[in-house]
């Protein structure tokens, strides 16, 4: 019954629009006032041309500025769209002043308002929100209330929307309770997110700070801002707090048995971030076999970038609970080895000095904690076997190609010297002696 009074009074209403609308079109009021809205958009194209090329010179910075002053001149140049039905909401305006000074009715005026805010919005929509769920929202909720506001029937539909009640168990809400929900959510995480961007670009731009200490405190702000967003959003939609101590008692269960595994992996990161002992861009190798250089620290997990570009998610708690061998340590270098064999025919008290020499032209290659030292480990089955120790500040990469160049090094080195390096040789003894034709 209640639906059905519903109906009966949106067609009442726009029975009353049609009415309207042929009362416009015999009134020379109305014409009056069509013709200032067409005098108001003609000046605000006019104004909005002119004004145009000027704005755009004062709000666009250098493309190499990072300034506050430069981002903020760049954020409100993305609103510059919105010029032209700005404009021509303020002319109208004025014209409605004069409209109903003179003929004591403005009906004509207020419904070109409310077009031009349509189109506004529209405008809004369309070429400034990127953000891919703000746009959506945009879309399919705040362009069709636009539309309903410049048709003069949003009250009707939402008082509709309010009526409609959707139960869900013991609880109920009405359609127009979650559409609100939904837009006061996505515009304060999206404001959120976006607060949450800016403070880590300003937090990681701070080189004092340990990168350890950056990644913390960025975390920390943007548990902050998300849960301070989440207070908001209940606070604003009237859900009481105490309402949620059912549920907070469901997680605190949760988090006890079935998400035991990921509190002790967001502990277990908070730890890494605090200790500092692996940070982004550490090149490390655990217990498991797994090697990467570090990329991203998240609350559960470190993602590591292998050589091959692959990516190994390698959960918080194993960097806490098992080895973990850092490469990448600050103020530390590494040692390298390479092994190599010589002719049994060289002198053999010749070859560290030769390939000492060679290994420490190398750029790399480091004269402390030690220099390149060349040992001898044994006599093979087809030459001396060599080895030289070197030491370089990093790991041996696919930017780092240190072995591989040392190696050329000591290849050059032995050929220059006139030193053979020995390959496999075979002595077969026939204890039946071959047979003669």
């Amino acid at each position: 019954m209640e639906r059905s009074v519903i109906v009966e009074n949106m067609l009442a209403k726009i029975a009353e629009l049609w009415d309207i609308a042929q009362g416009w079109l015999l009134s020379p009021a109305a014409w009056s006032q069509f013709a200032l809205l067409v005098v108001a958009y003609v000046a605000a194209l006019f104004v909005a041309k002119k004004l145009r090329p000027l704005l755009n010179r004062l709000l666009t910075p250098a493309a190499d500025a990072q300034t506050y002053l430069a981002r903020a001149r760049r954020f409100v140049a993305m609103f510059l769209p919105l010029l032209l039905p700005l404009l021509a909401y303020a002319f109208i305006g004025i014209g409605e002043t004069a409209t109903r000074a003179m003929f004591g009715s403005g009906a004509v005026i207020a419904f070109g308002k409310r077009v031009f805010l349509f189109l506004a919005v529209r405008i809004l929509v369309k070429e400034i929100i990127n953000d891919p769920v703000m746009k959506v929202l945009g879309r399919y909720i705040l362009v069709p209330i636009a539309a309903l506001y410049a048709l003069g029937i949003l009250d009707e539909v939402m008082a509709y929307l309010d009526a409609t009640v959707v139960p869900l168990g013991n609880l109920s809400f009405s359609v127009l309770f979650a559409i609100r929900f939904v837009l006061v959510a996505g515009a304060i995480f999206w404001l959120g997110r976006w607060s949450n961007d800016q403070s880590s670009q300003f937090i990681k731009s701070q080189d004092e700070m340990r990168p350890a200490m950056r990644e913390l405190a960025a975390k920390a702000i943007e548990i902050a801002i998300f849960g301070i967003a989440f207070l908001l959003v209940m606070n604003i939609m009237g859900i009481s707090l105490t309402s949620l101590a059912v549920l907070t008692g469901v997680i605190g269960v949760g988090l006890g048995f079935g998400l035991q595994k990921i509190a002790s992996n967001f502990i277990s990161g908070v730890i890494l971030l605090l200790e500092g002992q692996a940070t982004v861009g550490d090149y490390v190798e655990l217990d498991g076999g797994e090697a990467g250089t570090i990329i991203k620290m998240t609350a559960r997990a470190t993602i590591l970038e292998a050589y091959d570009g692959r990516w190994i998610v390698v959960p918080n708690e194993d960097f806490i609970t098992t080895r973990v061998v850092n490469y990448s340590d600050s103020g530390s270098a590494n040692r390298y080895e390479a092994d190599f064999s010589v002719s049994y025919d060289t002198d053999i008290n010749r070859v560290p000095a030769i390939i000492e020499a060679a290994v420490a032209k190398h750029p790399g290659v480091l004269d402390k904690p030690f220099p390149p030292d060349c040992e001898l480990r044994g006599f093979g089955d087809s030459g001396v076997d060599f080895s030289v120790e070197f030491w370089v500040e990093g790991i041996d990469d696919g930017k780092n190609k240190f072995l591989s160049d040392v190696l050329f090094l000591i290849w050059n080195a032995l050929k220059d010297e006139g030193i053979q390096i020995p390959y496999p040789h075979r002595v077969v003894e026939l204890k039946t002696p071959l047979p003669t034709s």
